[in-house]
């Protein structure tokens, strides 16, 4: 059985100045049916942007190329109407900011039904049922009155739970969920990776996480993709690279959490990543992108780029691990 989303060297390139340029740079995965799949690494890198590019909602400006396949059925190229009826009833997203993604001026209740009947041939007042249904689902305070009110009338995790609502309102399959608790406190937020792991549980659903938290990661993915300036860096089971990380890049972002240190007291300073992640603009080929922050680097990485391959049993973009046979890490 094919997998339910296959990615095969997608990019998503924005246009600056009369030329392209690679945001998303040749990303390839395989999502499989009740899997929980993360996408990781600092603001900046192409996650959201990937994200959108796989339900076809990319900025108006992009040009996208590529595959992506939906249990064995090839989408690229597809008309938009093709992907009208993939997006919601097949994947969904919840998208970042769900005060600018929902509809201000409909009420809840009519943008669930909305979502609803878009993807069934359902009476409007058994569709409002159904919505009412879908919010007692996400855990939405007093459903019923839940569905009369506007957005501008709930709390953050209100929101939230809403968005959630109208992105389960036809049953998908796959849900994208894009930094599901940005801006929540932490209380709520942990209410809403819990409420995620419910409605997987109960549905069956397969997750696509979006998220530059790394502990929310661990939380809730079996397997991560590290992305850096566009392009996977790392690739394994997200316990094997909490445990033991690879990439200097998945290293440095791993030693910037929290940690308890009675030695260092309450006033240790916490770790940092030199630099910042390249502009989108400002990315030349020729070497690796990571290699101006990086402290392992040595003359190779500024003069090529490497390839994602097989390393101690993960998949690494790093010279370290490209000896006389791939998967023997050399020194510099």
């Amino acid at each position: 059985m094919p997998p339910l989303l296959s990615v095969r060297d997608l990019r998503v390139e924005l246009p600056h100045g009369g030329r392209w340029f690679p945001a998303v740079d040749g990303v390839s995965f395989d999502l499989e049916r009740g899997e929980a799949l993360a996408l990781a690494g600092e603001s900046g890198c192409g996650k959201s942007l990937l994200g959108r590019a796989l339900i076809n909602l990319p900025p108006e400006t992009a040009r996208v190329s590529g595959s992506i396949s939906w249990a064995g059925s090839e989408l690229t190229g597809e008309p938009e109407s093709r992907w009208q009826q993939m997006r919601g009833s097949r994947m969904a997203m919840v998208f970042q900011e769900p005060g600018a993604a929902l509809d201000p001026v409909q009420t809840i209740g009519t943008q669930i039904v909305e979502a609803i009947r878009l993807h069934r041939d359902m009476p409007a007042r058994q569709a409002r049922l159904l919505a009412v249904e879908r919010l007692r689902e996400v855990a939405f305070p007093d459903p019923a009155a839940g569905a009369e009110q506007y957005p501008h009338r709930l709390s953050g995790g209100q929101k939230q739970r809403a968005l959630l609502a109208v992105a389960l309102a036809a049953d998908p399959e796959l849900l994208i969920a894009d930094e599901p608790t940005t801006a929540l406190d932490a209380t709520v937020a942990s209410e809403v990776m819990d409420l995620l792991a419910r409605l997987r549980e109960r549905r069956g659903l397969t997750l696509l996480l979006i998220s530059h938290d790394l502990p929310l990661v661990a939380r809730a993915s079996g397997r991560a993709l590290i992305l850096y300036a566009g392009r996977v860096v790392e690739e394994a089971r997200t316990a094997e690279i909490f445990r033991s990380p690879r990439h200097p890049y998945t290293r440095a972002l791993l030693r910037c959490l929290p940690r308890l240190d009675p030695e260092a007291g309450p006033r240790r300073r916490l770790d940092a990543i030199t630099g910042t992640v390249p502009d989108l603009y400002d990315r030349t080929a020729g070497g690796c992108a990571f290699a101006p922050r990086c402290p392992e680097r040595f003359g190779r990485c500024t003069e090529s780029e490497p390839a994602l391959g097989p390393a101690e049993g993960v998949l690494v973009r790093c010279f370290l691990y490209d000896g006389p046979e791939r998967g023997v890490r050399v020194t510099a």
